[in-house]
């Protein structure tokens, strides 16, 4: 009994082990992290496509635009997948693409046993830009929005700010992020879907209907959106 009790300790521990090297030295890695090899790379001017294998099973990501070379291994985490995708820069359509939130070249480690921040979450804002900008004729302030949120759950509503984030093409809209200088209890930054594509840096009038606790799943989720806005250039 006491040999087949020692047995077993000896198995496990070769399995951590086989383990630890597999995910780096002695990495314990984060819940929902995927490990790939990059097969193919394909840049554009916002994402970064990657043709990849993980565990003998190929697939495509879509990332922020960063140096990614073939034949390299990443890890990545909080994906969400699309269907039938079409890149109009590519002119071309993805069957299956996952857009993912968190990619590394590292192993994405468990960081005080926190997981990893919600792409929607008051952390993964923008910081917080130097800029004063009055309110559009008949609009309200992103202070004002923040404040009384629940009185413009489902109503349209007309907010002026400064573009400070742009992602195109998700879910066959564009997502931006808006400021105006103002602020209530920590929240500066609203996020507006949209069909029109501003650049970081432009002005905006933005007009659409606000929505409460939006959860699109993938860790995308939302206290405050405003969705399928009409944007005006300033």
């Amino acid at each position: 009994m006491k040999f087949r009790y020692s047995l077993i300790v000896l198995m496990l521990a070769l399995l951590v082990s086989c383990k630890s090297k597999k995910d780096g030295d002695n990495v314990i890695l984060a819940p929902g992290t995927h490990r790939i090899k990059v097969e193919e790379v394909i840049q554009t001017s916002n994402y970064t496509y990657l043709k990849a294998n993980e565990d003998g099973k190929e697939l495509w990501l879509a990332i922020t635009k960063q140096d990614v070379k073939e034949g390299e291994t990443c890890y990545y985490a909080q994906e969400m997948e699309m269907d039938n995708f079409v890149s109009k820069e590519l002119k071309r359509t993805f069957e299956k693409i996952f857009f993912v939130q968190t990619f590394s070249k590292q192993p994405i480690a468990m960081v005080n046993n926190k997981p990893a921040v919600s792409p929607g979450s008051k952390n993964a804002s923008p910081d917080k830009k130097e800029i004063k900008l009055a309110p559009a004729s008949g609009g309200i302030t992103l202070a004002q929005l923040f404040e009384k949120r629940n009185s413009f759950a489902g109503k349209k509503v007309k907010i002026h700010g400064q573009v400070v984030k742009v992602n195109t093409q998700i879910m066959g809209k564009n997502w931006i992020h808006i400021q105006d200088g103002t602020d209530f209890g920590g929240d500066f930054d609203l996020t507006v879907t949209t069909t029109t594509e501003p650049k970081v840096g432009d002005t905006v009038t933005c007009e659409g209907v606000i929505t409460l606790n939006k959860d699109f799943g993938a860790g995308y989720s939302y206290a405050v959106i405003m969705e399928d806005a009409t944007v005006e250039l300033k």
